[in-house]
């Protein structure tokens, strides 16, 4: 059997989710036959224009995890947690027609009340399925951290002293095409601090966190802060990722932030809450249905839109409007 696994690229939780995925799927699905099944990975990243290929399903089964919801008839598995997870009306009735269907309904699942797909994954892998969790609890624990945001203190995310994050920083910068394919197997085969001494992976670090220290240089010195919202623009100079909780690393009092940023790829306008705010969880802005209004999405307390490249005007434009509604629904005014 050959199994194609789909994964939101450039994120830990993708990775660990795809990571799950397997070993799950070999261990309840393919059985006692398992040691002939073959697992592909193919990393999927929010872009403006079409997300999926469909000449890229082409495997016996073809799972999406972490990723938008496809209706295409050849993905046998979809495992979701974003609210922003339909790209249409069209696909969302697709996905509760499945639903209806009995067979269907235990090949796709969609849940966005828990804070990581892997950890979703697990608990349907387990209760559903029979897989045993415990050998992949300290996967699920930090996927849970990363993907919800769940520090201790700003400080604990942005100096990155645990290997979980050392490994975000590799996966969310990596150029390599074949890296996170490769990292994918050993997040559930090994404890995270043996995959990070693996010479693929250690090599990568050094400079990778010489760069992370100029990046906070760098928003510390376009950030601007104002009615308990940060913006910065740093769309002059290209990256694949930077650290998002640096806003409020420097700018502990923040609400907001909403940042402008170029790739290689897009243009990104990632809008952001901060995790150790005080304010009351009904005077949030839901930065969900924010996004979607540009065609992005995300989350109630993170998201994110992409623009082509050449449409960093538009982007612009886009953060400025949202940068001025945030700040209008401050909710600590004179902050």
């Amino acid at each position: 059997m050959r199994v194609r696994v789909f994964y939101h690229d450039k994120c830990f939780d993708g990775a660990c989710s795809a990571s799950l995925f397997t070993r799950f799927h070999r261990e309840c699905i393919a059985g006692v036959d398992g040691s002939g099944t073959k697992y592909e990975y193919q990393g999927l990243v929010h872009r403006a224009g079409a997300l999926f290929n469909e000449d890229d399903f082409t495997g016996d089964e073809n799972a999406i995890v972490d990723f938008k919801y496809s209706s295409s008839p050849r993905i046998t598995w979809w495992f979701d947690h974003h609210l922003s997870a339909f790209l249409s009306p069209a696909d969302h009735e697709n996905f509760l027609a499945c639903q209806r269907d009995p067979d269907c309904a235990k090949r796709k699942f969609f849940d966005p009340s828990y804070t990581s797909c892997t950890g979703y994954l697990a608990h349907i892998a387990e209760t559903q399925f029979g897989f045993n969790t415990a050998p992949v609890a300290d996967l699920i624990h930090w996927a849970n951290i990363v993907d919800g945001a769940l520090y201790e203190s700003p400080e604990s995310a942005v100096e990155m002293a645990a290997p979980a994050m050392k490994l975000t920083l590799i996966v969310e910068a990596t150029q390599d095409l074949e890296f996170i394919p490769r990292l994918i197997p050993l997040l559930t085969e090994l404890p995270l601090a043996e995959v990070l001494e693996k010479p693929f992976v250690a090599e990568l670090l050094p400079p990778l966190l010489e760069q992370h220290e100029g990046a906070i240089e760098l928003i510390r010195e376009r950030a601007e802060y104002r009615d308990g919202t940060i913006f910065f623009d740093i769309s002059d100079r290209p990256m694949e990722g930077f650290n998002k909780f640096i806003p409020y690393y420097l700018y502990p009092q923040a609400t907001y932030s909403i940042g402008l940023s170029k790739s290689s790829f897009r243009t990104k306008v990632a809008v952001g809450s901060n995790p150790w705010t005080k304010a009351k969880a009904e005077e949030m802005v839901n930065l969900a249905q924010v996004c979607e209004r540009y065609g992005g999405g995300g989350h109630a307390r993170v998201g994110a839109i992409s623009f082509p490249p050449d449409r960093e005007d538009e982007a612009r434009d886009a953060a400025k409007v949202i940068v001025a509604e945030l700040r209008a629904r401050n909710p600590f005014p004179g902050m």
